[in-house]
């Protein structure tokens, strides 16, 4: 059984190869010292994220933790926001990009497709808490969807085929509720959590799914959702949080000083502590994350436990 509608797949091989990119006009000093040169030590790195929400909100997003880097490393840091997740694991794995911003499953993906990279962090809500968020699947609050067996037939917007709490748990969810996701719903794969969530507000898809601080805090501290004006119909349980991952050709000691960096400063209190937000940081990223805490690569295998149980094809594209 597909778990990804057949032009989705399609296009996502398109993607990774037009795709790679927005980011490949931009990484070039990501290359320095590459291949058969010895470890890099590049006087620049390139850090690569997709969007939860719009790509200039991101970069605004994100400035703080670049300054940290920047001064920790004494390099410049520049930033990429990339179209999809397939964007950034072929920008990773070809030197364009030496830090990638994944999601859990565009991880297990890179990996698995021989992209030479290690987590060493991943985006956790609060301090002190273990690494992880949850899928939600949402309808406009009135409507008559109560549950997941209601998303039969109707027009669902997703977020990216390779996005964990956007398509991946979805999809075993709706399995579960015994709903095909390629022949029951009509698919709409929005590109971003907001997108998803502000087209189900807006009516332009029926239901669909996002990742729950974006439905639950974000959009709603931004005025772009009204509290209540979404109904939670579904909550998965709870997935492994997304990792940075730096790429494993990188010095020793850089890659050591960048561990550090986000094991330890890569959140709110020391953003603020140390001057890296004009003013005061209320997030370390885009998705309203606390920070950063210590991961590795073992913490992502209940991704790859439902990449087995449900044979998705998302799961293995290359």
């Amino acid at each position: 059984m597909s778990l990804i509608p057949r032009r989705a797949l399609g296009a996502l091989v398109a993607v990774v190869t037009a795709s790679a990119l927005a980011l490949t006009g931009c990484g070039q000093s990501a290359k320095d010292g590459g291949a058969g040169a010895g470890p890099r030590n590049p006087d620049e790195l390139v850090f690569a994220a997709i969007p939860s929400e719009n790509a200039q909100t991101m970069q605004q997003a994100y400035q703080p933790l670049m300054a940290m880097l920047g001064k920790a490393t004494g390099k410049k840091i520049r930033f990429q926001s990339a179209t999809n997740y397939a964007a950034v694991i072929e920008a990773q794995r070809t030197g364009k990009v030496d830090i990638a911003q994944y999601g859990p499953l565009s991880y297990v993906l890179a990996r698995g497709t021989g992209v030479k990279a290690t987590p060493v962090a991943a985006q956790t809500k609060t301090k002190g808490a273990q690494p992880g968020y949850q899928s939600y699947a949402i309808a406009r609050a009135g409507s008559q969807v109560h549950d997941l067996a209601g998303f039969r037939g109707k027009k669902v917007c997703y977020v990216d085929p390779n996005s964990t709490s956007g398509h991946l748990y979805p999809s075993a969810a709706l399995i579960e509720a015994g709903i095909n996701p390629d022949r029951d719903v009509t698919p709409v794969m929005a590109g971003g959590h907001d997108a998803s969530a502000l087209a189900v507000a807006s009516g332009q898809c029926d239901v669909g799914f996002a990742q729950d601080v974006i439905v639950d805090k974000v959009l709603i501290e931004k005025g772009q959702l009204k509290p209540g004006q979404l109904d939670t119909v579904w909550k998965s349980e709870v997935i492994a949080g997304s990792p940075v991952a730096i790429s494993d050709d990188l010095d020793p000691a850089l890659r050591a000083t960048l561990t550090d960096a986000f094991q330890n400063k890569a959140n709110v209190d020391y953003l603020n502590a140390n001057g890296f937000c004009a003013t005061a940081c209320k997030a370390a990223d885009d998705s309203g994350d606390w920070g950063y805490a210590k991961v590795d690569d073992a913490f992502y295998n209940s991704v790859r436990k439902v990449c087995d149980v449900t044979k998705a094809k998302q799961c293995s594209a290359s």
